[in-house]
């Protein structure tokens, strides 16, 4: 069974950033496309930065050029990098693989102040 456990988020001024992380234990996940998920209040949850195994990277047109996600198979955990943050970026953001296959977490709070 995989534990996914998020962190790093927080309060933000809108135009800061803040580093995401995701740890997942129980399984080894290098094989795994890897994603970050965000939901807004009253929003479904959409798919906003995926890493496949073999490193290549798909970002939703919203966050492009502000986010930056990575991997450490060896750790087990991927990693967020959000630049530029705006208001609408505010959700509470959540890992898992792509397509999702693993029990969500409990995921970590953005909140950007504008």
């Amino acid at each position: 069974q995989v534990h996914l456990v998020e962190s790093g988020g927080g309060l933000v001024q809108a135009g800061g950033s803040l580093r995401l992380s995701c740890l997942a234990s129980g399984r080894t996940f290098g094989s795994y496309a890897m994603g970050w998920y965000r939901q807004a209040p009253g929003k479904q949850r959409e798919l906003v930065a995926r890493i496949n195994s073999g490193g290549s990277i798909y970002y939703a047109d919203s966050v492009k050029g502000r986010f930056t996600i990575s991997r450490d198979n060896a750790k087990n955990t991927v990693y967020l990098q959000m630049n530029s943050l705006k208001p609408e970026d505010t959700a509470v953001y959540y890992c898992n693989t792509v397509p999702m296959r693993w029990d969500w977490g409990q995921g970590t709070q953005v909140t950007v102040s504008s």
